[in-house]
């Protein structure tokens, strides 16, 4: 492992639960990744371009010729930033395309990604990156500082609102939202944040695409228990029941995880189309 993050920039993540690194992905990694996106989001058409989940599943996932976005998640620089936060023992459990179209992109209310995830100890870090230039203008992210220093979920309630981008969102009186910082990047640059980092973005009304790729990896001290999750979260397009799950560096400290659920079912989804068939459990 290689010291990516500087010992400021550590610090940062443990008292502030999100940093900005000023490690940039390269650019010949983030022209193939921009093309494999942009291809990805041209042949998906069935799902919604915010449901595009698992894209390092599309064949070649474990050749030398690996598909761009399972080529940014193995990239040693990703991997040494992930391990100075969660340790030696690193498990991929999701990637996952965030678009939002121009204009119509919708909304994330205020919400902690622990919320919903079923990994024992719950601990994960995220890895952010742009693919487009992002601001406030086409929906960026945006942070709490801090919020994740308690350890503790908060309180959280349906969204009643139309296409919220998530089901849950926080009940108002457990954060103060003048406190939030945009997370705003150029292409190739990422932010790194923690499983219950209080986070939301807007709608993106402009005229300009904002794409990501979003990589959570959490330790492997952790178990992902899918008895936690709910039978119809196989239902949906985001499938976190059958998520497939790859040891990317160290051993399964749990002992506990399974790395072989889910990986013939993606690579099937992304061989014959992401929407599920009604009734289809993954």
């Amino acid at each position: 492992m290689k010291a990516i993050l500087s010992v400021d920039e550590l610090r940062q993540y443990k008292e502030q639960g999100y940093v900005f690194p000023k490690y940039r992905l390269p650019a010949p990694l983030l022209d193939r990744l921009r093309k494999g996106m942009d291809r990805l989001l041209a042949t998906y058409t069935d799902v919604a371009q915010e449901d595009l989940a698992n894209p390092h599943m599309i064949p070649p996932t474990e050749s030398a010729q690996l598909n761009p976005f399972m080529e940014t998640a193995r990239h040693e620089a990703i991997l040494d930033m992930v391990e100075q936060v969660l340790g030696p023992d690193v498990v991929l459990w999701i990637t996952r395309v965030l678009c939002k179209p121009p204009r119509n992109g919708r909304e994330v209310p205020w919400h902690q990604d622990g919320e919903y995830w079923p990994m024992r100890p719950l601990a994960t870090c995220s890895v952010w990156i742009a693919v487009d230039p992002v601001s406030a203008v086409n929906g960026c992210m945006r942070f709490i500082p801090g919020s994740h220093k308690q350890q503790k979920l908060y309180r959280h309630h349906q969204a009643n609102r139309e296409k919220p981008g998530v089901e849950l969102e926080l009940d108002r009186d457990q954060f103060d939202e003048s406190a939030a910082v945009n997370v705003e990047l150029e292409p190739g640059e990422m932010s790194l944040h923690d499983v219950r980092m209080i986070h939301g973005s807007l709608a993106n009304t402009s005229g300009q695409r904002r794409a990501a790729l979003i990589l959570r990896y959490m330790p492997a001290t952790s178990h992902y228990d899918r008895s936690l999750v709910a039978p119809e979260k196989g239902q949906q397009p985001f499938n976190i029941f059958d998520q497939p799950l790859w040891q990317m560096r160290g051993i399964d400290r749990s002992g506990k995880n399974d790395f072989a659920h889910g990986h013939e079912l993606w690579k099937k989804r992304y061989a014959s189309g992401l929407a599920l068939p009604k009734g289809s459990e993954g």
